[in-house]
């Protein structure tokens, strides 16, 4: 009964499975094949927001390339920032925010957080890495320019309500790693089916001669020195069911190891990466990328240019502040009034040589730009400001690269911010090197004259100042450099040093010397003062922007004016 079992029933048994597994692997990878992407949509009842956010969990719901749909009537903006940042600039508006998908990955996630109904338009804000405009439909491809966390901020103009109608699609993961184990498997249970059917149809038959059983029915027993023996105890020949039995289980032990074996690779492949260690935190990220920083720099540069142009303050606003749009102003003013004075330095934004980027997250925030047009004869240190999450970067400082000197190398992956005051790791503070160089400017005999290295803009500066007293007979001059504390900046440098931008006001008080005696000024002042002489007094105001290396401690350098330039700001009678 099991002989017959095994020469028919086995076989086809083998072979049935062997189809089985066949079709369920080509199935795989045919008619079964998951679908390349997985799309998850808004929810329908949404409430209504001037913002929608869309967190970075959202994205990382799936690895890959990552698609973001916007279907809106009108015209929107998709900006992409870093998480705090986006954060920082939607805070206090109503907004939605989607914070992942649903397990089955239909449908976002979102929650609405109640605020002011309006909001700016994000559209053009210097905060955004990058962004596209749609009108009716936008497809957005989500890549990271950086590492870290990042958002997208989705919005009409800040006051109609923002798309509602938003898609998120995914890379599905259509591997089907039991594809070739099945199909490898359904092979060899039907090629086992197939041999044991041929080798049941060879051994089939009753047994003849000395393998058959005699007349009496009694089974015969081998005897005599030709009897086959087997070692040591005498066991009998395999006979052909044995064989058929020994196939069998070879071709089930086949199925199931290769079961296991299968098994074991797909396990494998979907094994996850270890995760990096949650006790080292990642380093603070740089305020901005370098396509932000050549953005800002190619606007900032524009606007400047018509300005100048124009010879109109008003327009340098949006991207100038402080001591730079004071001397700028003045400059204008002075121009319309004497044709021949000199304009003021061009603010080119290419060629970018060099930055230095403040990693310090909270506002405001700094950022210095070497750069090198072609109407500049010298490299140009430009110092730019954002006070506000809502505010674009402006122009606070521009100063030639002094002749001889070199910049100092940044840190490549940005560079921490110090404390005017904080003298930690350095032969000075900040605020001790200003001072210093302030009395230096002041004073040709000043103790500092050893702790600053020479440059060519102290050595100017006393001249000027040397001409002006030997210029004003009846007149008495004095003179001081008085550095503007909330304006100093401090980034530290790769050598553990570190880069001191300050602002200096460059007074010069002048009193005559007897009752009558009269203060006669340039036509420079003259045109700011609106008078040319006066025998009660004046003052002159100068902006002086500079930048100072500060060496590390235990250095024996001295200090080093890196760049330096003054501007007229203001001039009156009393």
């Amino acid at each position: 009964m099991i002989g017959i079992f095994v020469r028919t029933r086995l076989p086809v048994a083998l072979a049935l499975v062997g189809l089985v597994l066949l079709i369920l692997g080509i199935g795989q990878r045919t008619w079964w094949t998951p679908a390349d992407t997985v799309t998850a949509a808004s929810p329908k009842d949404a409430k209504a927001a001037p913002l929608t956010v869309i967190d970075g969990a959202t994205r990382d719901v799936r690895s890959g390339t990552v698609t973001v749909t916007v279907k809106a009537p009108g015209s929107f903006v998709v900006a992409a920032g870093r998480t705090d940042d986006v954060n920082a600039w939607v805070d206090g508006a109503a907004h939605n925010t989607m914070t992942g998908a649903s397990a089955d990955l239909k449908s976002l996630q979102e929650k609405y957080t109640a605020g002011d109904a309006k909001a700016p338009n994000p559209s053009g804000a210097d905060l955004w890495e990058h962004e596209e405009s749609g009108n009716g439909e936008l497809k957005y491809t989500w890549n990271l320019p950086a590492d870290g966390n990042w958002s997208l901020l989705v919005a009409s103009d800040g006051t109609a309500p923002a798309p509602s109608d938003i898609s998120v699609t995914w890379p599905n993961d259509n591997s089907t790693p039991w594809a070739v184990p099945l199909i490898v498997l359904g092979v060899i249970a039907l090629l086992a089916g197939i041999a044991l059917f041929l080798l049941g149809r060879r051994g089939g038959g009753p047994r003849r001669g000395n393998g058959g059983r005699a007349a009496s029915g009694a089974p015969r027993t081998a005897s005599g020195p030709g009897a086959a023996s087997g070692p040591g105890t005498g066991g009998s020949a395999p006979s052909a069911f044995s064989v058929r039995r020994a196939a069998a289980g070879g071709a089930l032990a086949l199925v199931l190891g290769g079961t296991t074996l299968g098994g074991s690779v797909a396990q494998a492949a979907t094994t996850p990466a270890p995760s990096p260690s949650a006790a080292s935190p990642a380093p603070a990220a740089p305020v901005v990328t370098d396509s932000q920083l050549a953005r800002i720099l190619e606007q900032t540069a524009g606007v400047v240019a018509k300005a100048d142009a124009a010879k109109d303050a008003g327009q340098l606003k949006p991207r100038v502040a402080g001591v730079a749009l004071e001397t700028r102003s003045a400059n204008y003013k002075i121009r319309s009034k004497v044709g021949s004075y000199q304009p003021a330095a061009p603010v080119s934004a290419t060629k970018l040589l060099t930055s230095v980027i403040s990693t310090k997250r909270e506002w405001p925030r700094d950022v210095v730009a070497v750069t090198q047009g072609p109407n500049n004869t010298v490299p140009q240190l430009l110092t730019l400001e954002q006070t506000g999450p809502r505010e674009n970067y402006q122009l606070v400082g521009a100063s030639p690269l002094l002749p001889g000197m070199t910049f100092p190398n940044a840190k490549p992956e940005g560079a921490d911010v110090l404390q005017p005051g904080d003298a930690a790791g350095l032969k000075i503070s900040a605020k001790q090197a200003l001072d210093g160089l302030g009395d230096r400017l002041t004073s040709a005999g000043s103790s500092w004259a050893d702790k600053i290295a020479d440059n060519a803009y102290v050595k100017d500066t006393l001249s000027y100042e040397q001409a002006l007293v030997k210029s004003t007979a009846n007149g008495k001059l004095s003179f001081s450099h008085k550095p503007v504390e909330k304006d100093t900046r401090v980034f530290r440098t790769a050598d553990g040093g570190a880069l001191v931008v300050g602002h200096l006001e460059f007074g010069i008080d002048g009193t005559p010397k007897n009752s009558g005696d009269k203060l006669v000024v340039n036509d420079d002042a003259a045109a700011l003062a609106g008078a040319k002489e006066s025998t009660t007094g004046m003052e002159l105001t100068f902006g002086e922007s500079v930048m100072v290396y500060v060496p590390p401690a235990g250095s024996n350098d001295k200090l080093q004016v890196v760049g330096a330039t003054r501007g007229l700001a203001g001039a009156k009678f009393k």
